[in-house]
C-alpha cells in the first residue's frame, strides 16, 4: 500500500512536479486558510482546514476531501499544494476547499477504526463517518460565509471510502459526491484480500506504519518497518508465514490482529463492505465514480461500487474507467503504464469533460449533466474513449473460450473425456511463481499491464492461446473463469491470467500512440497482462464456510474477475495463463486445508495440480464480447 501513502502524501502536501510559481502566488493571494476544530455529535473534535476564496461578492460551493492520511501542512500560513494538481482548477472556480482529518487520525480527537462500518439501524445518536460528514457539513454552512449552500464530496482511495460514507449522510446540502478508486471490500476484490487470498505484501509494507496507534493528537505520520532485505521477493520467503510477519508488526497494530482474528467472510468483513449501505443514498444525491483499468489496489472497488448503487439507489449515478493506475487521474497524464502506451493525455479529457462539469453542474447550477454519459469509458489496445447508456454496454455477449489440452484457446467445446484431456504442473513451494519478472524492492503499479513471457516459459504455468485474430476482438465486463481441477493436497489458489499477446513485428506508432516512458522495451511478441486475479480454493462454494479438496477428485473453481474494457486487434492473440502462485503479490497457500494465519512453515506441501479439458470437465473463460450491431 505505499502507492495509497505516496499518492495521499502528494495530493495533500502537493509534491507533484508541475506545479508553477505563479500559481502558488495566485492560491496565496485569493485564498484565506482556516484551521478550525468542528464538533461532532458526540463531543469530539475532527481537525478541519478550509480554504476561502477572499472573493466576497458572490458565493461559493464546498468541495470536501476527508482522509486518514493528514491535512497537512498545519498551520494557517502553510497552504495545501493545489497549484501542483488539477485541483488548482477549482480553486481559479472560487470553490471553497475543505479538508479533514477523520476521526482519531493525525490532528483530530477521537478513536481511529479502519473502514468503519455504517450505522444502518438509524439510531443517529451514534457516530459513523456519515454521521461525522452530516455534523462536519452543518458546521460549514453555519459558520462559513459567502457559501452558497452546496456541498461535494470527493476523494481517491481511501478518502474514496470516506466519499461513499459521505453520501450516505442524507444531509441535504450535500449534492454531488464522486468516490475515486474506493475501498469498498477488504476481503472480496480491494486492497488486503482478493477472494479470500490475502494481499501480503501490500498489507505488511502499509499497516505497519499506518496501523501504529496514535496516542494523542499529532502532525507527524509513524515510520513503517525498515526492510532488512532490499529485494521483496527474498525477504517475503525468509519470512514465509503471518506468524513470522507478525512478530516483525510487533503487537501494536489492531489491523494485524483483525487480519489473523477473521480468516473468513465473518460478520467483521461483511459489515465493512459498503455496498450493503447504497440503499441509503438519496435521490438527490448525485454520484460519479472513477476508477483505473489498471488500478492495483481498488480495482475491484469503482466497478463494484457503482453496480451495487446503480441496482439499489434511486440517485443520478455514472462511472468513469480510464487507463491508469491507483489514482492516476491526479498523478499523471494517463498516456502510458509501463511499456504499454495509450496514446493522449487522457487525466485531462477525464478532468475537463467529465469530474469538472460535474460538480460544476450540480454545484453551481452550470452546464448540463446530460453531457456526461452513463458510462464513460476507455477501451485500451483501441486507445479510445467510449461512452454507454449502461455497463456493461446492453449488446455484449458472454462468449465461452475453451482450454484445450493442446494449449488451444477456442469457442470449440472439447467433445473427449479421458485423462490425457488435461495439462498438469507442480506448485512448489519453495518456488512461488513472482508477479513480475524482476518483483525487486517494491510492487509496481506497471506490474497490472507487464509483459507475462518470463511466466509463460515456467512449468508451473499453463498457457492457453487462440489463433491469430482475423478480427478485432473487443470485451466489455466482468470475466468468469471456470476451472475443472484435480489438485493432491487439500487446498490451493488459482491465479486466472487475461493476456493480449501482441503480433511478432509490433511497434508503437509514435504519432498515434504517443512517446510512452522513454524506453526501448521490444514490444514484438508483448504478452500485456489486461486482467489477473486470484482465488483461493476453499472458498470456491463459500466465503463464509470454506471447504477442503479433497485430493484426485475433480473439483469445479469458478469466480469472477473485475471488469476489462479492451479491444484485441486484428492479428493479435488472445491467451490465458494458469498459475497457483503470485509471489510476494500473494502469500503463498500452504496447500493444505489449514488456518493460514496461524500455520507453521511445516504446513506448506508441494501440490501437483492438473487442469481438466475434457467434455465432462470442459475449463474454460468466459469473456463478454461485443457484438457486431
Amino acid at each position: 500500500m505505499k502507492c495509497i501513502l505516496s499518492l495521499a502524501i502528494a495530493l495533500l502536501s502537493g509534491s507533484f512536479a508541475f506545479g508553477s510559481t505563479a500559481d502558488s502566488l495566485w492560491v496565496r493571494e485569493h485564498y484565506t486558510k482556516k484551521e478550525v476544530y468542528v464538533e461532532m455529535r458526540d463531543g469530539k473534535k475532527l481537525f478541519t482546514s478550509v480554504y476561502i476564496p477572499n472573493d466576497g461578492a458572490s458565493k461559493h460551493p464546498f468541495l470536501m476531501t476527508r482522509t486518514p492520511y493528514s491535512i497537512g501542512p498545519y498551520g494557517e500560513q502553510n497552504f495545501r499544494g493545489f497549484w501542483n494538481n488539477y485541483y488548482i482548477k477549482y480553486l481559479k472556480r472560487n470553490y471553497i476547499m475543505v479538508v479533514q482529518d477523520v476521526r482519531g487520525r493525525y490532528m483530530s480527537e477521537g478513536n481511529f477504526v479502519d473502514v468503519r462500518p455504517f450505522n444502518e439501524n438509524n439510531d443517529r445518536s451514534k457516530i459513523d463517518e456519515a454521521t461525522d460528514t452530516y455534523d462536519t457539513i452543518e458546521w460549514l454552512l453555519k459558520n462559513i460565509k459567502n457559501n452558497n449552500g452546496n456541498v461535494g464530496v470527493f476523494g481517491i482511495s481511501y478518502p474514496g471510502f470516506y466519499a461513499t460514507e459521505a453520501a450516505l449522510s442524507g444531509h441535504p446540502a450535500l449534492k454531488a459526491v464522486s468516490p475515486q478508486a474506493p475501498v469498498t471490500e477488504w476481503f472480496i476484490g480491494d486492497d488486503f484480500h482478493h477472494n479470500g487470498a490475502f494481499m501480503m505484501m501490500d498489507a505488511f509494507n502499509f499497516y505497519s506504519g499506518f496501523g501504529k496507534p496514535r496516542p494523542k493528537p499529532t502532525t507527524q505520520s509513524a515510520r513503517g518497518y525498515s526492510f532488512e532485505i532490499s529485494d521483496k521477493y527474498q525477504f517475503y520467503m525468509a519470512h514465509p508465514t503471518f506468524q513470522n510477519l507478525k512478530s516483525l508488526m510487533g503487537d501494536s497494530v489492531e489491523f494485524w490482529k483483525d487480519l489473523e482474528n477473521h480468516p473468513n467472510y465473518d460478520d467483521f468483513w461483511q459489515t465493512r463492505n459498503t455496498r450493503n449501505y447504497v440503499q441509503h443514498i438519496s435521490k438527490n444525491v448525485a454520484t460519479l465514480v472513477t476508477g483505473g483499468l489498471y488500478d492495483a489496489e481498488d480495482c475491484y472497488g469503482a466497478w463494484n461500487l457503482y453496480k451495487a448503487i446503480e441496482g439499489k439507489s434511486q440517485n443520478k449515478n455514472k462511472i468513469v474507467m480510464g487507463p491508469w493506475s491507483h489514482g492516476g487521474w491526479a498523478r499523471s497524464t494517463g498516456e502510458f503504464l509501463g511499456n504499454v502506451r495509450f496514446g493522449k493525455k487522457n487525466s485531462e479529457y477525464y478532468q475537463d469533460s467529465v469530474e469538472i462539469p460535474f460538480f460544476e453542474y450540480y454545484l453551481e447550477g452550470k452546464g448540463s449533466a446530460k453531457k456526461i454519459s452513463e458510462a464513460t469509458i476507455f477501451f485500451s489496445g483501441a486507445n479510445k474513449w467510449k461512452h454507454y447508456n449502461s455497463w456493461p454496454p446492453a449488446y455484449t455477449e458472454n462468449t465461452t473460450y475453451y482450454f484445450g489440452n493442446d494449449g488451444s484457446l477456442s469457442t470449440n467445446k472439447p467433445q473427449n473425456n479421458g485423462d490425457k484431456y488435461a495439462k498438469s504442473y507442480t506448485s512448489k513451494v519453495d518456488k512461488p511463481v513472482p508477479f513480475a519478472e524482476n518483483p525487486g524492492h517494491n510492487r509496481t503499479n506497471e506490474y497490472m499491464t507487464d509483459d507475462q513471457r518470463f511466466a509463460a516459459n515456467r512449468p508451473d504455468v499453463l498457457v492457453y492461446q487462440t489463433e491469430e485474430l482475423n478480427k478485432d476482438v473487443s470485451l466489455a465486463g466482468p470475466l468468469v473463469a471456470d476451472i475443472f481441477t484435480k489438485i493432491s493436497t487439500t487446498d490451493a489458489d488459482f491465479i486466472v491470467k487475461l493476456i493480449d499477446v501482441f503480433p511478432e513485428q509490433f511497434k508503437y506508432d509514435t504519432g498515434i500512440d504517443g512517446a510512452g516512458n522513454g524506453t526501448n522495451y521490444p514490444m514484438g511478441g508483448y504478452q500485456m497482462l489486461v486482467r489477473g486475479e486470484v482465488f483461493r480454493g476453499r472458498y470456491r462454494n463459500s466465503f463464509t464456510e470454506p471447504q477442503a479438496f479433497i485430493p484426485n477428485q475433480p473439483t469445479e473453481v469458478k469466480f469472477a474477475l473485475p471488469d476489462v474494457a479492451h479491444v484485441f486487434k486484428k492479428g493479435h492473440k488472445i491467451m490465458v495463463q494458469v498459475q497457483s502462485s503470485w509471489f510476494p503479490l500473494v502469500d503463498r497457500n500452504p496447500q493444505q486445508f489449514v488456518d493460514i494465519y496461524t500455520c507453521t512453515k511445516a504446513d506448506y506441501k508441494d501440490c501437483d495440480i492438473t487442469v481438466m479439458s475434457e467434455k465432462e470437465h470442459p475449463s474454460n473463460i468466459v469473456l463478454p464480447v461485443i457484438a457486431e450491431h
